[in-house]
């Protein structure tokens, strides 16, 4: 088959794909959008007999404008614009995931700053405020004092952009110095890992440590309703446990799988390989 590969930085996740796509035969179209220019009703030249393209984009922005695009010229594109649009945007992502009786943290978003305060206040000290875009833990606050409240909720009103008026306001779970991330195929997850952190962000990218988890019952049966609640896809599921059990907090579109795929035995990219030959017809693949 030929894929497509939306980037516009091609880094070791990319790489990993692209080596398994190429030893696999596979021919690879590499297709930089800061370079493209996207008509209404022609597709790129560099479009052209590709039999389905991966969104790895790394600005939000053009992530969902290239896969409507795609969509639009009738290129089969993983992930979907309606999976992007829903995981791009963490209030879109906590409504689905709640709509779909999914555990997810509590959570209230206000427009003011003086309806996010209350927010805040009715929650209790700590809570979490977060941009509604945003990835790999940046502009996210522990918030522990209405001081402090006071102080970020009037940086991030005079910041200007209209994201950042709208508050995004999230119960802190307690959780175990850890959370887990789960790569997962129209739901099927692939491998999991455990993040162990001091501090109260666990990303990888803030240098929390990696270990491999064994996913119980339990947890794929969640990962399962979230891949489905945003649409599906290659996506990476973010739980947390709780004393209750586990919560969904996040479902992310354009999952990096570097850290896991150094930290599990699981042979990553060949198994999303597997998938997307899949999400093409068999005489291509052939």
């Amino acid at each position: 088959m030929n894929v497509g590969i939306l980037y516009s930085r091609i880094r070791l996740d990319e790489k990993l794909l692209l080596a398994e796509l190429r030893d696999r035969g596979h021919e690879v179209t590499k297709i930089d959008v800061r370079k493209v220019t996207f008509d209404l009703t022609d597709a790129p030249e560099s479009f052209e007999g590709l039999d389905l393209v991966v969104d790895r984009c790394l600005a939000t922005s053009r992530s969902l404008y290239a896969t409507k695009f795609c969509e639009a010229y009738g290129i089969p594109v993983v992930n979907s614009h309606e999976t992007a649009e829903v995981c791009a945007d963490k209030a879109k992502n906590s409504l689905a995931l709640a709509g779909a009786g999914v555990p997810t943290p509590e959570t209230k978003v206000a427009f003011t700053t003086d309806s996010a305060l209350e927010a805040i206040e009715e929650f209790g000290y700590p809570c979490v405020l977060k941009p509604v875009v945003g990835s790999w833990g940046r502009l996210m606050a522990k918030i522990d004092s209405r001081t402090a409240a006071e102080a970020i909720l009037e940086h991030k009103a005079t910041l200007g952009h209209y994201e950042h008026k709208v508050f995004y306001v999230q119960e802190f779970v307690d959780k175990p110095e850890r959370d887990i991330r789960v790569v997962a195929l129209d739901g099927e997850p692939v491998a999991a890992m455990v993040r162990h952190s001091d501090h109260w962000l666990t990303n990888a990218a803030k240098g929390a440590e990696t270990d491999e988890f064994e996913l119980d019952a339990d947890a794929k049966s969640l990962v399962e309703k979230a891949s489905d609640a945003v649409g599906g896809g290659l996506l990476g599921v973010d739980l947390m446990e709780t004393e209750s059990g586990y919560t969904v907090h996040e479902v992310n579109h354009t999952v990096e799988f570097k850290a896991l795929n150094d930290a599990v035995e699981k042979d990553v990219p060949a198994a999303v390989v597997d998938w997307l030959e899949t999400k093409v017809p068999a005489e291509v693949v052939a």
